[in-house]
């Protein structure tokens, strides 16, 4: 007895609607969770400047900060952070002295905290007038 032989055999078929819903989930969770980084780098060619030299003579006072942080106001020679020192210095440097020019000397590989260590005493010394010292590259 054959029972089957008036059906006909269904074929199976692949719903891809939830298979869709699946994907857009998980397109939607991988844009929402991934970080884009941006790498940017400043590609910086420093100005030269070729300018006429100081018609009126100013009072200088040279200020030099080394690569490791160390300082030195003229001939004295001061440790690395020391601002009250500079300070001191700078205070002892400009009394008397009209059109007083600090003049900051750093090092390329000094740290910025160690130019504004020299820029806040120069600045708390009573000193407006602030210029920083470069190479002339030919």
């Amino acid at each position: 007895m054959n029972f089957r032989r008036g059906r006909g055999r269904d074929e199976p078929e692949i719903n891809f609607i939830p298979l869709i819903d699946v994907l857009l989930v998980i397109l939607i969770f991988l844009m929402v969770t991934t970080t884009y980084s941006h790498f940017s780098e400043l590609k910086i060619n420093l100005p030269s400047a070729q300018g006429e030299l100081q018609k009126n003579k100013t009072t200088e006072i040279n200020v030099a900060v080394a690569a490791d942080g160390a300082m030195a106001v003229g001939d004295a020679k001061l440790a690395s952070g020391d601002k009250a020192g500079l300070l001191d210095k700078l205070k002892a440097a400009a009394t008397g002295k009209s059109d007083v020019v600090v003049v900051v000397n750093a090092d390329a590989k000094s740290t910025h905290q160690s130019v504004i260590t020299v820029m806040e005493a120069a600045r708390e010394a009573g000193l407006s007038q602030l210029t920083f010292a470069t190479q002339n590259l030919q």
